[in-house]
């Protein structure tokens, strides 16, 4: 299975582990991830219009030292997927999608026509953060995925995604189970606890394996097994 991520940093942050959780399950499935950070949808429609080599490309969840246009990328192989997803500042204001969603949309299935679209939602910023009260205007960050929920399912309706991976969704749970740190600067995925739980949930959404057995540990910081069984269950849950 090939997936292709055109997103920024929280496309990175949900793909740095999904290539070696489906090879501990036995499963051949490779990612890349094109990166440009806090890249919303407007800038990647100006990209596709100017052909930029703009994108430092990521592949299984390593940087490569390769700059690549979006049209090398979409004609690079044959896709499985393409996903998109909002930048996180913008996420919660469905007037930021569009058109420029719709036209990538468009563009990927001229390139990839045999491509599933995925939509990838996205998460809300840590409550208390700067990002989140003086940025955005919110108080509480459960304010910020409410709107970022209701964007991302009219993005999901519009454009006749084939899949939604609710990462946005997952966070909110592991928060309320008082699964922490789920942030490692206020708004990217901690480097184990965050970018696990988006992996899995990504490898999951995708394959419709089961994740109970799986026994990937290799964590870019540590990670203790109580919290993997509680990203594991709350996974599964979602998914059910």
């Amino acid at each position: 299975m090939n997936i292709l991520c055109i997103g920024n940093s929280f496309s990175q942050d949900s793909t740095r582990y999904l290539q070696s959780i489906a090879r501990a399950d036995g499963y051949n499935l490779n990612v890349c991830n094109l990166y440009v950070g806090g890249c919303t949808l407007g800038q990647h429609y100006q990209f596709m219009l100017t052909g930029e080599r703009a994108y430092e490309l990521e592949y299984n969840g390593e940087l490569t030292k390769f700059k690549v246009s979006l049209k090398e990328a979409l004609t690079n192989r044959e896709w499985d997927y393409v996903s998109f997803q909002q930048a996180s500042h913008k996420c919660t204001d469905y007037e930021s999608y569009q058109p420029y969603l719709e036209k990538l949309c468009e563009y990927a299935k001229l390139h990839c026509p045999k491509a599933k679209i995925i939509i990838h939602q996205t998460w809300a910023y840590e409550d208390g953060s700067n990002r989140l009260c003086n940025m955005l205007g919110y108080n509480k960050q459960e304010e910020m995925f409410a709107d970022l929920e209701k964007a991302y399912a009219k993005a999901t309706k519009e454009t006749d995604a084939d899949l939604v991976v609710k990462s946005g969704k997952l966070m909110q749970i592991l928060i309320k189970k008082g699964v922490a740190p789920i942030h490692r600067d206020t708004f990217h995925l901690s480097y184990g606890i965050g970018r696990y739980a988006s992996a899995l949930l990504w490898y999951k959404t995708l394959t419709e394996a089961s994740v109970d057995s799986n026994t990937f540990r290799d964590f870019d910081e540590e990670t203790d097994e109580k919290t993997v069984r509680i990203i594991i269950d709350s996974v599964e849950e979602l998914l059910k």
